[in-house]
């Protein structure tokens, strides 16, 4: 069983950024490369909005990065910490919403396609908020 929590939400102004952090517990038998067998990514969801993908990656897998994000967020991956974090910058009031980490069984290719199906992923995070004022 896979736990997910993640930290670094907040209220920032208009152009400002914050750090999201993601980690992983992969439960009593996993094994410092068990990170490794899981596609990980960020969703957010504005208020009134459905859920999208933010970024998506794993292993051996290309990152994918939303449209509305791309050239401002940039994901790290750590394998050995089952971290997975988000840097924001450039942020504007667009990007408020609650930030939730997902993970699903995958690596490679397979990772790639689960970045427009939020239901796909088996494991989610409770969500951190991130609040953006112009």
């Amino acid at each position: 069983q896979v736990q997910l929590a993640e930290t670094g939400g907040g209220s920032v102004q208009g152009g400002g950024s914050l750090k999201l952090s993601c980690v992983a517990s992969m439960g009593p038998y996993s094994s410092e490369s068990s990170y490794t067998t899981y596609c990980v990514a960020w969703f957010r969801q504005a208020p009134g909005k459905e859920r999208e993908g933010v970024v998506s990656t794993g292993y051996d897998s290309r990152t994918i990065y939303g449209d509305s994000v791309k050239g401002r967020f940039t994901v790290s991956r750590d394998t050995a910490k089952a971290t997975l974090d988000l840097q924001m910058s450039g942020l504007t009031p667009e990007d408020t919403g609650i930030y939730y980490c997902a993970a699903a069984r995958g690596r490679g290719r397979y990772c790639e396609t689960l970045f427009t199906t939020s239901h796909s992923y088996t494991y989610w995070g409770q969500g951190t908020q991130v609040t953006v004022s112009s």
